[in-house]
Parts: structure tokens; C-alpha cells; sequence
């Protein structure tokens, strides 16, 4: 198949999912959900619409359009994915750029997102039998040519001591904050609350940490994610962690704010466990670069209201990546066009 073959089996991808029937996504997010519970209906729904973002015609035909050289024919190599299963579907980028770099796709799927990726598979397959040389599923990652793998910084040694003699993209972890300045309308914060709760706060593109600035009140904020309680506290696993996390906080006696389903504590680490939300205070713009820069090989985005941050999002488009939104901004195609 050449590019623009793909690019159309993709776009129909796309408009299969579109339209999905009610009983159509509530049978797959059956199956979904007893694999993991935090993969709920609505996580499915946000999901589904990303991929339909990543699936329109133009915004694919933009993509492929920044990379030439995929117009070459080149020898197909092996490339072995080990995909992550943090929130629904993560991997499938991973896998449409493997499939339109014209290489093969070796993927060790997540146990965590594996019905949603095989079903995902399956009806890409069904429009487009011909990439079924291009999609190879496995649990061993035997004779790959090159890698790409996600995973924690502990598995990333591994990965590291595996894979690191091939042509690699190895991401560790990392998450996402957001700078405020205190004069943010209740509409941002509301926008901002989405970037934090979305995925239960699971994603790499979710905020995990706010800087604010000195004598910020929290009352604003507190206010803007209310809304978010009732449905946090429905779901058991989020319950269990911020019910273990506030006890284990009043036992060291941590200096924190507490709305009864987030808790909201000072501390210098990039990543909050569920149920908590970190934050620092700042004095000044310099001041808040200088800490982005020391830990920007921690930071996947910046949420912020003006433009001058690297990395930087609008409120409440952290998780609305565009195709070339790369994780960890490392070049998956251009790695791909190279080998």
C-alpha cells in the first residue's frame, strides 16, 4: 500500500469508530473494563475521540506531509513496540507511525489496554488486509530490528540493557504541571480541572504538579473542581488511594489543603499519586523557567495561560495531543524515516 492508500484505511478507522452504536461501545467497554477498572465508559469516550482527532483526513495528511522521505522506498524493518496501558489506547500512536513509516510492527501489547488495541487492530485489518504484513502481535520481542518502548524509569534500565545495542526511543516517566499566576477566571480553572481529573490523572499529559505564585488561595480552585467529586469518589480504586494517601499524609503530618476527595500538598516532586495534587510557590517568572528547564527531561506539557513556556498547552488541552505532539517531544517518524 503506498501513503495515500494508508492514510485512507486510516481515515475510514476513524469514521468506523465515529459511528459506533451506543450498544456497540458499551459491549467493547464491557470487555475493557473487566480487564481494568480505570478504564471506564467515559475514559473510552475520551479516548475514542482522540483517535478520531489523530484519524481525520487533513490532520493526517499534515503530518505525513512533514516527512519527504516517506515518499522513498526504503528496506521494511522489525520494530518492536513495548506499549504502555496508563489510559486507553496510548499505544495506538505508536502504531500508525510504525504502519505509515512502511516498517513492520512488532508490538508487545500492554495486558492493561490489550482489548482495546486488538479490537482497534481488528477493524483496521478488516478495512485494510493488507497491512496484516505490516501488524505483528507477540509476546516476545525476538529479531527486531529497532525499538521503541514505554514504560516506568525502573523498566527503562531494562529496556536500556536489552534493546540498547539497536536503534532506539526508550520514554521513561513523566507528567505534566501547570503554571498559574492567581488571575485565572473560574472558566480556566474549569478547563484546568479536565487536564488534572481526566484519566483519573493517569496520563503523562495530566497535571500532576502546579506552581503558584506566593499567597495564592486556593479557594478559587477548590471551587472550579467541585463538580469532579461525586464521580471520583464513585469509582472505587480512586476512593482507595485517596482514602490510603490522606492517612498516610496525617501520619507524617504533611502540611496540606484537603477537599475530601483531593488532597493538595507542597512538595518539590514532579508526580502526585492518585488523589493528590503537588504544588510550589514561585516569586517570579525567571524563577518558575529556571525550575521548568531543571526538570524538563521530567515534564511532558505546560499548562499555562500565556505563552511563555516551553512545552506549553492551553487550559485544558493536555490531553488533546495533535499527531505531532511526541511523548517525551522525542521525533517518533523522523527516528522511523532513519532506519
Amino acid at each position: 500500500m503506498n501513503i495515500t492508500q494508508k492514510i485512507n484505511a486510516f481515515v475510514q478507522l476513524g469514521n468506523t469508530i465515529r459511528e459506533f452504536s451506543a450498544d456497540q461501545k458499551a459491549a467493547l467497554g464491557q470487555m475493557i473494563k473487566t480487564k481494568n477498572d480505570w478504564f471506564t465508559p467515559e475514559n473510552l469516550d475520551l479516548a475514542l475521540n482522540g483517535l478520531q482527532q489523530y484519524l481525520d483526513k487533513t490532520n493526517l495528511e499534515q503530518w505525513i506531509a512533514r516527512y519527504p522521505d516517506l515518499q522513498t522506498t526504503r528496506t521494511p524493518r522489525k520494530v518492536g513496540v513495548v506499549m504502555a496501558g496508563n489510559i486507553p489506547a496510548v499505544g495506538f500512536h505508536d502504531l500508525l507511525s510504525v504502519v505509515m513509516s512502511g516498517h513492520v510492527l512488532h508490538a508487545k501489547l500492554s495486558s492493561q489496554d490489550a482489548v482495546l488495541m486488538k479490537e482497534l487492530i481488528r477493524l483496521l485489518l478488516d478495512i485494510a488486509p493488507e497491512l496484516k504484513e505490516q501488524i505483528v502481535i507477540t509476546e516476545q520481542l525476538k529479531g527486531v530490528e529497532a525499538m521503541i518502548a514505554t514504560g516506568s524509569d525502573n523498566s527503562s534500565r531494562y529496556f536500556e540493557a536489552y534493546f540498547g545495542h539497536l536503534p532506539h526511543i526508550i520514554r521513561k516517566n513523566r507528567s505534566s504541571v501547570a503554571v498559574l499566576d492567581g488571575n485565572e477566571s473560574k472558566e480556566e480553572l474549569t478547563l484546568l480541572s479536565h487536564d488534572i481529573f481526566q484519566y483519573f490523572g493517569l496520563g503523562c499529559r495530566n497535571v500532576s504538579k502546579l506552581f503558584v505564585p506566593k499567597g495564592y488561595k486556593f479557594d478559587p480552585f477548590f471551587e472550579a473542581i467541585f463538580p469532579w467529586g461525586e464521580s471520583l469518589l464513585a469509582h472505587s480504586k480512586y476512593a482507595n488511594n485517596y482514602e490510603y494517601h490522606r492517612a498516610l499524609f496525617l501520619m507524617k503530618k504533611m502540611n496540606m489543603l484537603d477537599n475530601n476527595f483531593l488532597m493538595v500538598a507542597e512538595y518539590e516532586s514532579m508526580v502526585s499519586p492518585v488523589g493528590v495534587m503537588f504544588f510550589e510557590y514561585y516569586d517570579n517568572e525567571a524563577e518558575i523557567q529556571q525550575k521548568l528547564q531543571d526538570n524538563a527531561d521530567k515534564i511532558q506539557a505546560v499548562v499555562a495561560k500565556n505563552e511563555a513556556f516551553e512545552k506549553q498547552v492551553a487550559f485544558g488541552q493536555a490531553q488533546k495531543p495533535q499527531l505531532w505532539d511526541y511523548a517525551d517531544g522525542v521525533d517518533t517518524m523522523a527516528f522511523l524515516t532513519k532506519l
